[in-house]
């Protein structure tokens, strides 16, 4: 009986005692969660300025995720799941390790004569260890359309380099405005030409990006009366008096040049993530022994940018500055081909290829570029600049001009670049749109 009682007594004091502790932890004030990820406690709601931003942004969003990504990033689940990656390679790289192929590529440019033709490559060329061969052409027979080049490079390590390279083109669409910085676009004209180079050369990667470039060759220019759609010829629109005929058409120049270029820059190699900034700065000299031993001149510039990787995932925020400078050697004047040119796929890519032309020219460039898919890049990018005359004589901001661009690239060994852009007229003239430019395929400066 006694062990009985003491039982009870011991179950009857461990209820109490829960009893206890349960009306203590009701009494007692909960513990204030720690901050562990270092946010600042609970969302507050989003303020007027945040929603402004986001309505500003809202066309930029929408355009990268259901215009590029999420259709792109289907396709590329698609053609994942029938092995359609490794079909394709396979098709038209061939050989052992597969270091040759043959892959078709073309070229569309609205207002401009298309391309298709053929790329090919041969790694360790006629077994050769690091000798590489690359053959390129392109052509669009109904409108005499040719181009070609031939290039051998050897690799002496994996930062030095010496090639040789040959290459010439036949167009009958080059475009042509007139010189200097309020050209109209309606004084479009057309002209031919025919270019070939030859030339030799070496390059050295001395730090990361840094990079040092000796070339030098022979190079032989021809241009004539051209065509394309309803466009007059550059002579006739001449006749008009909407502008003088340029120094050197009809004319032609032939004439050894050598150039040099120079790169400092801190971003990692063959990686597109991580921030850093990059100076470079160019010069080449012609010449035209055609026409005269003294005749010649020099075309110089340099660039400057800073690049910063939001996520270090390959974002890339890029801000640059760039001039360039055409300037005779001798008594005669620079040929308009060899000028200061805005336009195409480098700087102010709104406007055709050779849109803008003069002495001088001047351009600040923001860029951001993002990965949309595998191999897939995006790119935004907005510029003002404009071409002036000898050394940026005659600058004045109410001439600038805007470009703003849209496009997409593939990062492989051959690129495939879709772009839409637009150009304005100076701020003078208003600046309103002018130039539309609308290209997909493999760039010619491939």
């Amino acid at each position: 009986m006694r062990a009985r009682s003491f039982v009870c007594l011991l179950i009857a004091a461990s209820l109490w005692s829960l009893g206890a502790n349960a009306d203590a932890e009701e009494e007692s004030p909960k513990r204030v969660p720690p901050d562990y990820d270092g946010r600042g406690g609970d969302p507050k709601e989003d303020g007027a300025g945040v929603w402004v931003g986001r309505v500003l942004l809202s066309p930029l969003y929408f355009t990268s995720e259901y215009i590029f990504r999420r259709p792109i990033g289907a396709m590329t689940k698609t053609v994942e799941h029938n092995d359609g990656f490794r079909k394709i390679y396979d098709f038209f790289i061939f050989g052992p390790d597969h270091k040759a192929g043959i892959v078709p590529i073309a070229f569309v440019e609205f207002g401009f004569v298309p391309s298709v033709g053929a790329y090919g490559f041969w790694n360790d060329a006629f077994f050769v260890p690091r000798n590489d061969v690359r053959v390129h052409l392109e052509m669009w027979p109904d409108d005499m359309w040719l181009a070609g080049s031939v290039r051998d490079r050897y690799r002496f390590d994996d930062h030095s380099s010496f090639e040789v390279r040959a290459n010439g083109v036949h167009r009958p669409d080059q475009v042509f405005y007139g010189i200097g910085p309020e050209t109209p676009q309606w004084h479009q004209s057309r002209y031919a030409i025919n270019r070939f180079d030859a030339r030799a050369g070496f390059e050295s990667r001395f730090w990361r990006r840094s990079t040092v470039e000796l070339d030098g060759g022979v190079r032989k220019v021809d241009t004539s009366s051209g065509e394309y759609g309803k466009d007059p010829s550059l002579e006739v629109e001449a006749a008009t008096g909407a502008f003088p005929i340029p120094y050197g058409f009809a004319r032609g120049y032939m004439g050894p040049y050598g150039r040099a270029a120079a790169s400092i820059d801190t971003r990692r190699h063959n990686v597109n993530t991580g921030s850093g900034f990059r100076v470079e700065s160019e010069a080449e000299s012609g010449s035209d022994f055609q026409h005269g031993a003294t005749t010649g001149w020099v075309r110089w510039g340099g660039a400057a940018t800073v690049t910063i990787d939001l996520n270090d995932r390959g974002r890339n925020l890029s801000l640059s500055v760039a001039t360039s400078f055409a300037d005779p050697l001798g008594t005669n004047e620079v040929p308009f081909t060899e000028l200061a040119m805005l336009g195409g796929d480098k700087w102010m890519r709104g406007y055709f290829p050779g849109r803008l032309m003069d002495r001088s020219a001047a351009v600040a460039q923001l860029r951001y570029d993002w990965p949309v898919a595998p191999w897939l890049d995006a790119t935004i990018q907005t510029a003002v600049g404009n071409v002036y005359g000898e050394h940026l004589q005659g600058f004045d901001a109410k001439l600038l001009r805007v470009s703003a661009a849209l496009g997409l690239s593939t990062a492989t060994n051959v690129p495939l670049d879709f772009l839409v852009g637009i150009g304005t007229e100076t701020f003078a003239s208003g600046a309103s749109v002018d130039s539309v430019r609308v290209t997909v395929g493999v760039p010619h400066s491939f």
